[in-house]
């Protein structure tokens, strides 16, 4: 059989809507016809979803699906024929697959490690549905997706949860079987999906002050060819729990700055390594991200970049921002250490966002009928102080806004000149649960909203609660700061028309299979009354 067929062939072979879905990732002239080197009946003798399933992106008539066909993931290509083929994908208003039933068909090129992206559009707002995806005689598992609701309708509550930071090395993933068992609208991974480290062998190292041996092992070294982070990807969503909250649930996604190499800004890494040498490292961390997360074609990298802060909104309830305070950032002060924040923090030219990014926030943050307002980040916005252990100097991190006064100050001043007394922030990076009213950097004048910075999932091992001289030292040195623990775990946040309530979830142990979770603290917001109250 031959597929060097015509468009218009095709259209009428498949249908138009199984045409237009096959097309619609690579609308290029080269795209207008099936690729010569087609494979027309691929067999596989293991499972080629074995990576799982995932939505995100929902907008109000639809969302995108993602698998990547790898029925040995952690081989180079993943065990696949480097040629592309057609993956069939199915959605329906039921798990059964009995009602509603539309089906597509979708390119999975190796350009693209054999990832599928399919946009659905068309679908009734503010529902469920389930997907899944066959190639062949596969048949992956099913997976739950969800549109948003229609901008301006009424909505009663918006439930989602806040997570990030998953060192495969530090612990078990548990955390993300518990939140799979959560009835979700939406997952916000903050980022660190992976960590660019190399396997450090079975010997154990200090982490938290203690000897630690690493639960798991990466496969080999640092990541640094596009073929390193695929293998690393591949190794992390092959974890099962990962596979259950993805499917359980659509997901919006950030990188923050292990998806490419710690603490990273811009086009500058730790290392001094020259800015057109780690574009190069830079630019295949953005591909292997953008293989293995459920985004829109918008995000696919072009040029070495990619397009990630965007908005999405829940009819009348909630609007939220989504940022990227990595690929524009000025570099780090002092650097890239904690410390004193003197004049080169509070320099108008520094910028956590980028000049763009930020006046496209401000644009976004107004009074527009919304009843709440979400910044959805990765690094803290609090400014937190911090006691020096040796010098015994009050510090700040440089690496989170601290180190960005002026790009704070303008921030928070156009949240209180705009009136804004419902905007809440959600954040990451600190492998510590945080809850804090936000204040300018003086502390003078009212509370402005309040940040929830997430734990890590596994990030940072068992950890010590409550019980190290940073918690003590933080929690005197910040009448803001509500709580803190150094556990794992996740955020949950319920926000109803007049009430944001959020749970900081909790597990004892990383390091043990299938530890409980429990609550740490629970605090509630009330709209139009900044300011944490406990729950």
């Amino acid at each position: 059989m031959t597929f060097g067929c015509s468009r218009r062939r095709l259209l009428q072979a498949l249908g138009t809507g199984a045409a237009a879905a096959l097309f619609a990732p690579f609308e290029s002239a080269l795209a207008q016809t099936l690729p010569r080197n087609l494979v027309t009946k691929p067999r596989f003798d293991r499972d080629p979803f074995s990576l799982g399933v995932a939505s995100g992106e929902p907008s109000a008539d639809g969302f995108v699906l993602w698998t990547r066909l790898a029925p040995e993931p952690l081989e180079q290509g993943g065990g696949m024929v480097m040629r592309p083929m057609i993956v069939t994908w199915e959605i329906a208003e039921d798990l059964q697959f009995r009602h509603g039933l539309i089906s597509g068909q979708a390119l999975a090129r190796p350009e693209l490690a054999h990832a599928v992206h399919v946009e659905v559009s068309g679908l009734r707002p503010g529902r469920p549905y389930w997907y899944r995806f066959r190639i062949a005689d596969a048949l992956s598992t099913s997976g739950r997706a969800a549109t948003l609701p229609a901008a301006g309708v009424r909505v009663d509550r918006v439930r989602f949860a806040v997570a990030g930071c998953q060192h495969y090395e530090d612990g078990h993933f548990t955390a993300w079987r518990h939140l799979a068992e959560q009835p979700l609208d939406f997952v916000f991974h903050y980022g660190d999906y992976i960590y660019e480290g190399a396997d450090r062998g079975p010997s154990a190292r200090m982490l938290n002050g203690r000897a630690f041996t690493p639960l798991r092992r990466h496969l080999g070294g640092e990541t640094y060819s596009l073929d390193d982070y695929r293998r690393r990807y591949a190794q992390y969503r092959s974890d099962a729990n990962l596979q259950r909250a993805h499917a359980a649930a659509p997901w919006f996604v950030s990188f923050d700055d292990h998806e490419v190499d710690n603490n990273w800004a811009a086009d500058r890494d730790q290392d001094n390594t020259p800015p057109e040498l780690f574009l190069l490292r830079r630019a295949a961390a953005f591909q292997a991200f953008y293989e293995h997360m459920p985004l829109r074609r918008g995000s696919m990298p072009r040029h070495g970049q990619m397009q990630m802060f965007r908005r999405a909104m829940w009819g009348d309830l909630l609007t939220t921002h989504f940022l990227d305070t990595r690929q524009y950032r000025s570099d780090q002060i002092n650097a890239d250490r904690d410390g004193v924040l003197g004049q080169a923090a509070l320099a108008p030219e520094r910028s956590m966002l980028g000049f763009e990014q930020e006046a496209w926030l401000h644009a976004g943050l107004r009074s527009d009928g919304q009843r709440w307002h979400a910044i959805a980040q990765q690094v803290g916005l609090a400014n937190l102080a911090m006691r020096d252990r040796d010098s015994g100097q009050i510090i700040h991190s440089t690496d989170q806004w601290g180190g960005y006064l002026a790009n704070r100050r303008r921030l928070l001043a156009h949240v209180q000149a705009r009136g804004l007394t419902n905007l809440v922030t959600v954040s990451g990076d600190a492998h510590r649960h945080f809850a804090s009213d936000l204040l300018h950097d003086t502390g003078e004048g009212p509370v402005l909203s309040s940040e929830f910075l997430a734990t890590s999932i596994s990030s940072g091992g068992d950890g010590n609660g409550q019980d190290d001289d940073f918690h003590r030292h933080t929690s005197a040195l910040n009448p803001q700061l509500k709580t803190m623990i150094d556990r794992r775990g996740y955020l949950l946040c319920d926000v109803t028309r007049n009430v944001w309530h959020a749970d900081l979830a909790v597990l004892h142990s990383v390091m043990t299979e299938d530890a409980p979770v429990r609550s740490h603290a629970r605090f509630a917001i009330e709209r139009q009354r900044p300011g944490l109250q406990s729950a």
